[in-house]
């Protein structure tokens, strides 16, 4: 199975309203709108709360199931003019534009895929004062598939973009605890690694 038709498989099935991940709630809240992109976008949780705050969207993700529904869903709700659903498998293809914000969610995957290259293209995307939001995994779920994953930490992950210090800045380097609720209803304590970079000029 290729990554694609695994990510086409997975959102095939119809979800509950999306919501945004809390993390970026807590960052993003005080700014004031303007253009942004999604990379992974998924069900499309993070697009949505952003549209409905004024930004618009370039939401990003390899499986065209999912930004084919996210499109339309954002029709629906009145927001298809702030939010542009594209697909793209950013191993090859990255959206067009300059963002206010970068927003890249547990951009992990079992598959192939150059992510420090890929995250490194996004900083590059920001315009001057804009903001890379990088959030991962920074521990296991008791139900997560993969129970043997480890994940770098956020300096770690700053270093691998390998960008110029004089141009980019890391604002927030932190390893957060949040209470999260699995697909079965189980509740743990995870945690989330969150890196937040400024490029300055």
């Amino acid at each position: 199975m290729t990554a694609t038709e695994f990510w086409d498989a997975h959102y095939a099935t119809p979800r509950d309203e999306p919501r945004p991940n809390v993390r970026l709630t807590e960052a993003v809240a005080d700014l004031p709108p303007g253009t942004a992109l999604d990379l992974g976008s998924g069900a499309g949780g993070d697009a949505l709360w952003l549209a409905r705050r004024g930004w618009r969207v370039t939401a990003a993700d390899l499986s065209g199931v999912a930004t084919t529904r996210l499109a339309g869903h954002a029709r629906e709700l009145g927001l298809g003019e702030r939010i542009r659903a594209e697909r793209h498998d950013l191993a090859e293809t990255f959206p067009p534009g300059r963002f206010d914000l970068v927003s890249a969610h547990y951009l992990h995957t079992s598959f192939a895929f150059p992510r420090a290259r890929v995250l490194r293209r996004a900083a590059h995307a920001l315009v001057p004062g804009g903001l890379l939001l990088v959030v991962d995994h920074g521990s296991v779920a008791p139900w997560s598939w993969d129970r043997e994953a480890r994940f770098p930490a956020p300096r770690d992950v700053a270093r691998s973009l390998d960008l110029d210090a004089g141009e980019w800045t890391v604002s927030r380097a932190e390893a957060l605890s949040r209470r999260a609720t699995g697909p079965g209803g189980q509740v743990a304590e995870v945690v989330d690694h969150l890196l937040l970079i400024r490029r300055s000029r």
